[in-house]
């Protein structure tokens, strides 16, 4: 009995083989691919062309290289384009550009900029918290648990969300730039936070393994992490004294002294969290629902990054009032899909891959967010927007924190086809949504995990 089957199990596994062999590439396959590609004088020649450049370059559409129309209907006053430099800040820029552009429209000031440093020393201090708190929470799960790997592969970054400036800001508060300057560091985030992320991926292990009190093992892991940010970003400013200069370049008051806090309060002093809403187009999941993403916060203490899914035409209103209301926006996107980045331009007639390639790409929204091809990757502020007669948005404008030099002075223009198409995320203040999305916002949120494709890509 055990003989017959031993040689049935035996012939199963070599059907099994003989079934993969059939599907892998076969000499046979492999002529009748050659046979059908033979390379015509066109390809020889668009070979010899990609040889030596790259195919961005000779996809470029002709046609659409005519002069861009720059004006816009409605656009929000701004002074001065920021830069972010080699890191991943890109959520924090956005954020104090949108928060300096109140104050400057307010208050008439000939510029502001907030210390984007200052706000990234506490920002990878506490994500640092959250990530060993995290693991202590979990250490009872097995290091393949799903949530487990991912706080092992994500320990720390420099990405993030409006969720975290707001929670930062409302905890630690703001001071300008010139008081705590930005270091090589800061403005060159990768190997400085390499070596963080290799520190608390050693102390997360000794975390999972301990036996006694793991919360002073973490603040003792804690000092260390904030001793390693004191070199490398410099001590966080407790105190200094400022005073405004109004357009002409004359101070407004004499210099009074603040702190963080009482400077965030006298400045701008709104409730972030509870006045503004982040809205999503997601077309993976239904729309008038309310999503939260686990572990994806800044602070332990903090709010999950929280949105409510909307049609894109019901965002497209919300920033239009925004706008007309002289309010500028945190808005992210996939920012490197279809980018003319010499002329600031996002169109989706920039370039022709498919007479390049001879194939056609067909995925929609919905289809590149499950495969993992396209995500929200980048934050920038948004500030403008050009109407038809009948009030329909042409084009969008943003503000973008790549330095004065890039794009449109600074700027990138978006047509509405590409803005319906790798637009994702937009924070409002809940004044600018109907009742019936308010009343959506105001549902249970359905929680996520972490390691949602949606959520693979970084801002």
């Amino acid at each position: 009995m055990n003989k017959y089957r031993f040689l049935l199990i035996g012939c199963g596994m070599l059907l099994s083989s003989a079934d993969a062999f059939s599907q892998g590439i076969t000499d046979r396959l492999l002529l009748d691919m050659e046979s059908k590609n033979k390379m015509t004088a066109s390809d020889k020649a668009l070979h010899n062309v990609l040889a030596v450049t790259n195919v961005a370059t000779v996809a470029v559409n002709q046609a659409n290289q005519t002069e861009k129309n720059t004006y816009f209907s409605n656009s929000v006053p701004s002074k001065g384009i920021t830069d972010q430099k080699s890191s991943g800040r890109c959520w924090l820029f956005t954020g104090l550009n949108v928060l300096r552009s109140k104050v400057i429209n307010r208050m008439g000031l000939q510029e502001l900029e907030f210390s984007q440093v200052y706000c990234f020393f506490y920002d990878q201090l506490e994500k640092s918290n959250l990530f060993l708190q995290a693991v202590i929470d979990t250490k009872n799960k097995p290091m393949d648990d799903k949530t487990v790997e991912w706080l092992f592969k994500n320990p720390l970054s420099d990405g993030g969300t409006y969720t975290g400036v707001a929670d930062l800001v409302l905890k630690y508060g703001l001071v300008p730039s010139g008081v705590m300057p930005e270091t090589y560091a800061s403005n060159n985030t990768s190997k400085f936070t390499s070596f963080l992320k290799k520190k608390l991926r050693e102390d997360g292990l000794i975390l999972r393994e301990a036996k006694g009190d793991t919360k002073s093992m973490k603040e003792t892991m804690l000092s260390e992490i904030y001793h390693m940010l004191v070199l490398g970003f410099g001590e966080p400013v407790k105190e200094f004294t400022w005073a405004p200069k109004d357009k002409q370049g004359k101070y407004m008051y004499e210099p009074r002294k603040y702190t963080p806090k009482s400077f965030y309060e006298e400045l701008i002093g709104e409730e972030l969290n509870d006045d503004y809403v982040m809205l999503m187009n997601d077309p993976t999941r239904p729309y008038w629902k309310t999503y939260e993403i686990e572990y994806d916060r800044h602070l332990y203490d903090g709010h999950n990054w929280m949105y409510l899914n909307l049609p894109i035409e019901n965002i497209k209103q919300a920033a239009i009032a925004s706008i007309k209301d002289s309010t500028m926006m945190y808005f992210s996107c996939d920012v490197n899909k279809e980018i003319d980045s010499k002329r600031g331009l996002l169109d989706l007639d920039n370039y022709d891959y498919e007479s390049i390639f001879g194939v056609k790409f067909g995925m929609d929204k919905r289809q590149r967010i499950i495969s993992y091809d396209s995500g929200s990757s980048h934050a920038m502020t948004l500030k403008a927007v050009d109407l038809n007669a009948k009030g329909e948005p042409q084009k969008w404008e943003v503000e973008n924190s790549w330095g004065a030099s890039s794009g449109f002075n600074g700027h990138l223009i978006m047509t509405d086809e590409w803005f319906n198409e790798y637009m994702f995320r937009l924070v409002v203040n809940k004044k600018y949504l109907s009742e019936k999305e308010l009343e959506a916002a105001r549902q249970k949120p359905v929680m996520l995990p972490c390691y949602d494709p949606m959520f693979a890509f970084e801002e």
